[in-house]
């Protein structure tokens, strides 16, 4: 495969509709936000956990494609195997089996970065109680924020049947459910060709990429997180490997509008994206997905 030679930079729109789109944890699992301006939260994390269980569904644990961070894993077993794969020598510090040499450390990250897409995409932290080091992926992702902000609201939903023997006598249980209205999210993303020679990160990783940013939340479905979807993808392609505009550059010649001002939000089809078309010397524009822009 052909590793990445250029830089990337991408907007990705989404949205949610009678749903909860990333639940805090810390708030009682109520939709996140941003308590100064309103706005709603979706963490890098969370985009990453849509991203890999669509390779895992398209994939099927073909070769190469392997996802690191998955349901019911525990990662010191993965890297026992790769110890056992690379047949490198090892050493005991404290707690921890080490890599004996920086080779034997190399050839470990080399097997897991083939081994594994999240890995050679977003990079992973596996200096744990077997250590096989650190990877930082090519593949970066901000936190996706609402264009505007958004009302989470608190409904009580009722279960006929109970918990616990001491309820047995109550006729039904009262439960809660936190949704947002509408939420119309962008988020950025960052293609670094320098980490994904480190990682061998390849021409045909990132066309995965782009495909599960667009489809992610079709193989995605809940009750609690309403209807979501990728409305948008904008990729701005550098053509080269150190870049020719800075990314706050390319990401403000992409903007979002109300159509009605005095009217809140309730559907994708409420707002109105535009995108500069400008010619930019050397970096080309493609939008994957381009529902909503004028």
């Amino acid at each position: 495969m052909t590793v990445l030679d250029r830089r990337c930079d991408f907007v990705l729109y989404f949205d949610v509709k009678d749903g909860n789109p990333n639940g805090d944890p810390d708030a009682g699992n109520m939709p996140r936000f941003d308590p100064e301006t309103g706005q709603g939260l979706v963490t890098d994390v969370c985009i990453k956990r849509k991203i890999r269980n669509y390779v895992e569904i398209a994939k099927s644990g073909k070769e190469g494609y392997r996802i690191y961070v998955r349901e019911g894993t525990v990662l010191n077993r993965e890297h026992d195997e790769a110890f056992k794969r690379t047949e490198i020598k090892t050493k005991k510090v404290g707690n921890q089996l080490k890599p004996a040499d920086d080779a034997g450390r190399d050839k470990v990250r080399r097997d897991m970065c083939g081994r594994f897409f999240d890995i050679r995409t977003f990079g992973a932290v596996m200096s744990t109680q077997t250590d096989a080091g650190q990877v930082r992926g090519p593949v970066q992702l901000t936190f996706a924020r609402s264009e505007h902000p958004v009302f989470s609201r608190d409904v009580a939903i009722t279960r006929m049947a109970v918990t616990n023997e001491v309820d047995a006598d109550k006729e039904r249980t009262i439960g809660r459910k936190h949704t947002v209205a509408y939420g119309l999210y962008r988020g950025h993303g960052f293609v670094s060709p320098s980490l994904a020679e480190k990682t061998g990160f390849s021409q045909s990783d990132l066309e995965l990429l782009w495909e599960a940013l667009v489809s992610m939340f079709e193989h995605d479905r809940s009750a609690a997180r309403g209807l979501m979807a990728t409305r948008a993808l904008v990729v701005f392609d550098h053509g080269c490997k150190l870049g020719r505009a800075h990314s706050h550059d390319l990401f403000s010649r992409v903007r979002t509008e109300l159509r009605d001002p005095a009217k809140p939000p309730r559907d994708f089809s409420d707002y109105k994206l535009t995108l500069d078309g400008a010619e930019l010397q050397g970096v080309m524009t493609t939008v994957p997905l381009a529902a909503g822009f004028a």
